[in-house]
């Protein structure tokens, strides 16, 4: 079901918050079909239950035993042309 959400475990660095919220929120929207620029009364709640996902996750991944290869993909965050679109984002 949700294809685009990069594995984040095993990443050299390891994960960052940012990627782990990233991704909490790529899940959210996936499995509600509420978008990002939702009205405040769906928003809200879709960003509190990605809070909520971002900290079991990241509890998650500092139990689970090492990984003995990274991941084949890298998490969108890492990506170039996602670094130079977030730049572009915040210079506007």
């Amino acid at each position: 079901m949700c294809r685009n959400i990069t594995t984040l475990r095993g990443l050299e660095p390891p994960a960052t918050p940012e990627e782990i919220e990233a991704a909490a929120a790529q899940f959210v929207r996936k499995v509600t079909g509420v978008a990002s620029d939702a009205a405040p009364a769906s928003r809200e709640p879709c960003e509190a239950a990605a809070a909520e996902i971002a900290e079991i996750v990241t509890r998650l991944l500092g139990e689970l035993p090492a990984r003995r290869q990274p991941p084949p993909t890298v998490p969108p965050l890492r990506r170039p042309e996602v670094q130079a679109r977030i730049a572009a984002r915040s210079s506007a």
